[in-house]
């Protein structure tokens, strides 16, 4: 005769939300909500236009700053995601960011 083995209940994993109903630990975030770094507005407009321009060299042209200016700037802005919880390596990821915090609509892209 053939016995039946019975597991527990499979635990969520690290990367799945779990709906406790609790606040989270993040600033007095709600669960289900994402943390949000604190940008200065500089920093969201560097981030915006890089956003919205091909190359560096035009965000350069319309803000009127060097290149290294952007670059320190896009690594506050990766910085700060990272310190949330929510890292941004990639022009991709900072755009994933962008959208997921409302700074911009797909049809401003």
């Amino acid at each position: 005769m053939m016995s039946l083995t019975t597991f527990p209940p499979a635990q969520p994993h690290n990367n799945e939300p779990q709906d406790n109903n609790e606040p989270c630990d993040n600033e007095g975030v709600a669960n289900g909500e994402r943390p949000r770094p604190s940008l200065s507005s500089r920093e969201q407009e560097v981030l915006l236009a890089w956003i919205k321009a091909d190359t560096k060299d035009e965000v350069c042209n319309e803000l009127n700053v060097a290149i290294g200016t952007i670059n320190t700037y896009l690594a506050r802005v990766r910085s700060k995601y990272a310190a949330v919880g929510r890292p941004a390596s990639t022009k991709a990821a900072l755009l994933a960011r962008v959208l997921q915090d409302g700074m911009i609509d797909l049809d401003e892209l």
